[in-house]
């Protein structure tokens, strides 16, 4: 399982979710959609109608990849901190039941209330 508790893992950009369909897909089941991707350096997390997928690219070649299911029905709470002027980074941070806080940095122009409304809309159900 990816280590969340050592500070910001990713930074993030967003991707269309086309560019990780394919390493995906063996992931996901029936009925589940991909809904918004973003991508760092390597590492990419992926929001589906089910759940948060965070996939860390490890090792030289980049072939050995940690797959992290986070389903949206373990977050307890969660906050979103938009970019200013100075500071334009955006954050999430999801508090799960049984895991902590996960925290994910997203870089440039990042619209956090969408990703707001993602979570909402699985969470509050």
């Amino acid at each position: 399982m990816i280590d969340f508790q050592n500070g910001t893992f990713f930074k993030l950009s967003p991707v269309p979710v086309g560019n990780v369909l394919s390493a995906l897909q063996p992931l996901l089941i029936e009925g589940e959609q991909l809904i918004a991707s973003f991508k760092g350096i390597r590492d990419s997390v992926t929001f589906t109608n089910m759940r948060i997928i965070a996939v860390n690219v490890q090792g030289i070649t980049g072939k050995k990849k940690d797959y992290t299911s986070l389903p949206y029905s373990k977050i307890q709470a969660y906050s979103i901190e938009s970019a200013g002027v100075f500071d334009i980074d955006s954050e999430l941070e999801l508090y799960f039941s049984g895991l902590g806080k996960v925290r994910f940095e997203f870089v440039g122009n990042v619209d956090t209330a969408a990703i707001s409304r993602i979570i909402s809309q699985f969470v509050l159900k």
